[in-house]
């Protein structure tokens, strides 16, 4: 599949070719463990073992690589086996990496709580400040990390500025593409080294998959990771791999219906005298707006808000919702509400990362407009 085919394109025909043996125009699921060889060594197509490679999973990394533009993807089973794969390749013990100080939370345990008891250190910083970024660098440092927009706070990092001063100080760029997606953002022709993505969220896009993904330009890296996957073997199993590659076919048509009703539901929230803040870097006042605007397609489906009357109110406004489900991830065609403070923020509470306890973050889906806007409204009394 040539990568002078748009977006779209891209999204439903990379690595999905036909099936030689049956004209299927869907990948099969290749549900097996091990393969015949025709003699001692002689695989058929490269594959020998499920771990190591699967023609289904395979199709998918093809897939990954054509939409992000780079060399090669690497499907794993969740987002944070990708991290966890990433980490241990890129990292050594006395090595530093600085992260994000709005990081997902689950990002922060992984360094806090894993990477640090094999001597990997991490410092925090304000990843939308490149001065910030400089004093956060030190000699060891073998890698800066970004997510943008950020979760859950929805912050935005100039990918290119950040790559110029994490190349200079010797350091690769890592950029979680999550929130955007491939389809939002290109990291990597801003000058990323590795992407990072939840296949979970946007790629799978209906809550019925748990996955992970990297995708790499260089070569060399490629072949590193690839040799870490296999090695410690946190791979997407072929029917996950299936559900993310069939969710991708209808990827730009959803998150151009999340970013329709993100922006109504944002116009609506900042004329409501219970909330005291929006954040969404599609509103002209958010302070990243203009870098959003230059590195984005379009603003994509998270917004959070801040509630006037405190964290219990948030809480409140939680627990009164209908339409938006009370419940943890996002990226789904269904409309999810959650109070990060308590649930998917919880494990960076008392640290650098801790985010507001009136803070809500909604992941809004691709139901009718005015319903959503209809049960805000209810639920904010």
């Amino acid at each position: 599949m040539s990568d002078q085919h748009s977006f779209e394109t891209l999204a439903i025909h990379a690595g999905n070719t036909a099936d030689p043996l049956t004209g299927a125009v869907v990948p099969p699921i290749y549900q097996v463990s091990t393969y015949k060889q025709d003699g001692v060594g002689g695989l058929r197509g490269g594959y020998e073992y499920s771990r190591s490679a699967n023609p289904t999973r395979t199709a998918l990394e093809e897939n990954l690589a054509a939409l992000e533009g780079g060399r090669r993807g690497l499907a794993f089973a969740s987002g944070l086996a990708a991290e966890d794969c990433l980490l241990r390749t890129l990292l050594t013990p006395g090595d530093h990496v600085v992260i994000p100080n709005d990081a997902y939370g689950g990002t922060f345990r992984l360094f806090a709580k894993v990477a640090a008891r094999w001597g990997v250190e991490f410092s925090v910083a304000d990843t939308s400040d490149m001065a910030a970024v400089r004093a956060a660098i030190t000699p060891r440092t073998k890698a800066v990390w970004v997510e943008t927009p950020s979760n859950p706070l929805l912050n935005i990092t100039d990918i290119a500025a950040v790559a110029q001063v994490a190349h200079q100080a010797g350091a690769r760029l890592v950029v979680d593409n999550t929130f955007a997606s491939p389809y939002l953002q290109q990291p990597l022709a801003l000058g990323a080294d590795v992407i990072v993505h939840s296949t979970t969220k946007y790629m799978g896009g209906h809550s019925d998959v748990v996955g992970g993904a990297l995708v790499v330009s260089d070569p060399e890296l490629a072949e590193e990771l690839a040799f870490h996957q296999n090695a410690m073997g946190a791979v997407s199993g072929p029917f996950d791999a299936w559900l993310v590659l069939r969710g991708i076919k209808t990827l730009a048509v959803r998150m151009d219906r999340h970013t329709e009703n993100a922006t109504k539901v944002a116009d609506l929230l900042t004329r409501h005298p219970k909330v005291s803040q929006v954040l969404y870097p599609g509103l002209a006042e958010h302070p990243g707006h203009e870098v959003a605007a230059k590195q984005m397609k379009s603003f994509g489906g998270m917004v959070s808000f801040r509630v006037a009357g405190g964290e219990e109110a948030a809480v409140e406004v939680c627990n009164r919702a209908r339409l938006f489900t009370l419940g943890e991830s996002l990226g789904g065609v269904e409309s999810l509400i959650e109070h990060p403070g308590r649930m998917t923020h919880a494990s960076v509470a008392g640290s650098l990362l801790e985010v507001p306890a009136d803070l809500v973050r909604l992941s809004v889906g691709i139901e009718n407009g005015d319903d959503l806007l209809a049960d805000l409204t209810q639920a904010l009394g």
